[in-house]
């Protein structure tokens, strides 16, 4: 069975209790009457389940949601893991002073922060929607059930892996969820351990199918647990203290080399960058129309009809939009306009006008006609002085419900190095249908040369693999000199920025603590940056998790 936009909207309805996201973790049928649980319908259906819950926060619509804790925007999987890793990080900055996510923005944050606890509680909800399944599926013959059991392991690999990252301890259990059993705490460096033994067994003897072969849009295959496991490598020394540079770059080359051949100059990559983040980013994604740029590795599909949220890309595209000054979200393909976020200055200072990846951002001067008909003027600041004013910060967009095309592009941006790349035909809707990719291929390539420039792999092919992403970019190459950690740093920025991996990536090039930690604007809660204890390396188990699991540790710090 293939999964396409609609994928998610025949399963059997299933309801989660969260009084507790560890100790109360029982999935029931609505319907006491449904068929046997080990028959291959409902076991599909609980399968697509499991997929679904990374895209929406409930099963009832865009104002369901299967957590407490957090309401059902903040609670869509994807945007529970961008407050963690983007929130308190150099790149965004979330205007409104509400529930606890001042204290994320300003590395404030203690273990009574409810956004901390939703999505712990988040991240097991889903990983007891895999348990599901697992448990009831494992000794079934079907075809489709046998290949989707590779398939839900490796989705519940990504949510224990976000677990590792973001809060190191983890609940930990892979028993199916019955109300009476208690997961019980791992440390950092034994989930570490079953996660590669998972992911490496899933890429080496399971039987997922590779994404060029296996035309299966929206669901996972060998390309998606091989780039985590060389994200899980590429991490491996804050996660163990022991590098493993060989492992990921080892990892890195058996994807980019399954992807030779096509897209920009035969890498596999998209030709147009901004295309990724576009209405036609399904085309890229694994079995999408884009068969040589499938740069897309492992990307959630979303559609502004019928599978509808509050987080995924709806809120990418609304938040840093406003229909005044100048703007209007009809341009931009959305009906949201949220007047929400705003870029860092320190991450703005990184880019150059000729820099393809920041063209639809809006900066400088505005001008404009007003409602009633006058001409008008805004200026969008770099500097974030002001903390709650939308426009002191340039406006980060970078996705959009626009389509591919080659007669439009968005109007009052000062430089526009792409063309006229979208279509000028636009459908512009409440929720967005734009898909979201959580590992791509530029990744991989950027991952290798972190691994080559550590020493785990060929230093020279390191430094062609980042000038190929400075290439698309349209930004000058490096020579080996230029080529450093520093550079790499920023590189990173300028490719994924918004993408869920910022706070990760400072972590791991020791600049978010420590002696060497950068410091930005609002950082530490003083507009110049202030220098924050190393405790912030990790997240708080939550204090709701220790009070109904007193055995629980907490990280050292808090």
């Amino acid at each position: 069975m293939k999964i396409n936009k609609y994928l998610m909207f025949g399963v059997a309805a299933m309801s989660l209790g969260m009084t507790s996201c560890v100790g109360d973790l029982d999935l029931e049928p609505i319907d006491p009457n449904l068929e046997s649980p080990t028959s291959p319908t409902l076991l599909y259906n609980e399968a697509m389940e499991c997929y679904q819950s990374m895209a929406t926060s409930g099963n009832d619509g865009a104002g369901s949601s299967i957590i407490s804790g957090l309401d059902n925007g903040r609670g869509q999987y994807t945007r529970a893991i961008f407050m963690m890793n983007e929130f308190p990080s150099d790149e965004v900055i979330w205007i409104w002073k509400d529930d606890g996510i001042y204290d994320l923005n300003t590395n404030t944050y203690d273990a009574t922060n409810g956004n901390i606890y939703g999505t712990y509680s988040r991240l097991f909800a889903h990983i007891a929607l895999c348990n599901q399944f697992l448990a009831e599926s494992v000794d079934n013959e079907n075809a489709e059930i046998k290949a989707l059991r590779g398939e839900v392991r490796t989705l519940r690999a990504m949510s224990y892996y976000w677990m590792l990252d973001i809060f190191g301890k983890s609940s930990f259990t892979l028993d199916k969820p019955d109300g009476q059993t208690t997961p019980k705490q791992i440390s950092r460096a034994e989930l570490y351990e079953w996660l590669e033994g998972e992911l490496v067994d899933l890429v080496d003897n399971s039987d997922l199918k590779t994404t060029l072969t296996a035309n299966e849009y929206g669901r996972v295959g060998k390309d998606a647990a091989e780039a985590l496991l060389a994200r899980l490598y590429l991490n491996a020394g804050v996660y163990t203290g022991t590098p493993a540079w060989d492992k990921c770059a080892t990892r890195c080359e058996n994807i980019i080399n399954r992807h030779r051949g096509g897209g920009f100059k035969e890498s596999g990559l998209a030709q147009e960058y901004l295309h990724l983040f576009c209405r036609d980013a399904k085309d890229y994604m694994p079995g999408g129309k884009m068969t040589a740029e499938n740069e897309i590795l492992w990307g959630i599909p979303f559609d502004g009809d019928r599978l509808q949220s509050w987080g995924g890309t709806t809120f990418l595209i609304a938040s840093p939009i406003y229909n005044g000054g100048g703007l209007n979200g009809l341009d931009y393909g959305t009906t949201q306009t949220w007047q929400c976020t705003k870029a860092v200055k320190e991450f703005s200072e990184r880019f150059t006008d000729s820099d393809k990846r920041w063209a639809l951002w809006v900066r400088g001067k505005v001008n404009f006609v007003d409602d009633k008909g006058n001409n008008a003027e805004k200026e969008y600041k770099i500097s974030n002085d002001e903390y709650t004013q939308w426009g002191d910060g340039y406006l980060c967009i970078k996705w959009t419900g626009l389509s591919r095309g080659t007669d439009y592009f968005p109007p009052h941006h000062p430089v526009n190095p792409c063309g006229n790349i979208f279509s000028s035909n636009i459908i512009s809707t409440s929720f967005g249908g734009t898909d979201l990719a959580l590992i791509r291929l530029a990744d991989v390539y950027l991952m290798y040369s972190e691994a080559a420039l550590n020493g785990g792999a060929d230093k020279q092919k390191g430094l062609e693999y980042v000038n190929l992403i400075r290439q698309r970019a349209g930004v000058m190459e490096w020579d080996m000199a230029s080529y450093t950690a520093d550079n790499l740093l920023d590189e990173r920025s300028r490719e994924l920025y918004w993408e869920m991996t910022r706070r990760s990536d400072l972590v791991r090039f020791g600049k978010f603590t420590g002696p060497n930690q950068l410091l930005w604007s609002w950082k530490g809660n003083d507009l110049n940056g202030n220098a924050i204890s190393s405790r912030y390396d990790v997240m708080p188990i939550p204090a709701n998790i220790r009070a109904s699991q007193p055995d629980f540790e907490q990280n050292p710090g808090y």
